[in-house]
């Protein structure tokens, strides 16, 4: 009697173990999805320059991916598409890498410059517990983004979102 307690006793707890061990770890995914915001810009190169942005963001359901899309004012117009890696920080937090176009031209340089070229934007999404509020701040790095003279083209943007 005493082992066959002893062997259901070690039943019991490869069992347990053997549970525990498949079980997969908890990851923190953001809290929030989609919005659409408004604030300032400063390009910061080949002269500053102070606008406005308009920015959207597409969150992909359940995939750490994200669809992006800035409209800069300044002088001149840039829109700049991207698409971004989003790496959950904590419930509230979302930092992210995104890669796509700038998409400008004419004479006179955006925040981002007056040429198409290739951008990278690191940012921080924050949403305001308990609202439809997001915090949003990024940089725009584009690179060869002036017709004359083939510099990188840096801005800097924050604003306030909606989310939907």
């Amino acid at each position: 009697m005493k082992k066959i307690k002893c062997l259901l006793s070690l039943l019991a707890i490869g069992s347990a173990f053997s549970i525990a061990l498949k079980a997969q770890p908890a990851s923190a995914q953001v809290a929030y999805g989609s919005y659409v915001g408004v604030g300032p810009t400063v390009g910061l190169s080949n002269g500053s320059q102070v606008g406005g942005v308009v920015a959207f963001r597409y969150k992909l359901l359940e995939t750490p991916v994200s669809f992006r899309a800035q409209a800069l004012i300044g002088e001149s117009t840039a829109v700049v598409p991207t698409v971004s890696y989003d790496l959950p920080l904590n419930w509230q937090t979302d930092a992210y890498l995104g890669a796509g176009l700038v998409l400008a031209g004419g004479d006179t340089a955006s925040p981002v410059g007056n040429k198409i070229s290739f951008a990278l934007q690191p940012g921080v999404d924050y949403v305001v517990p308990n609202s439809n509020t997001v915090i949003f701040g990024n940089a725009i790095i584009a690179f060869d983004a002036f017709r004359d003279d083939n510099d990188t083209a840096f801005s800097v943007q924050g604003g306030v979102g909606f989310k939907f």
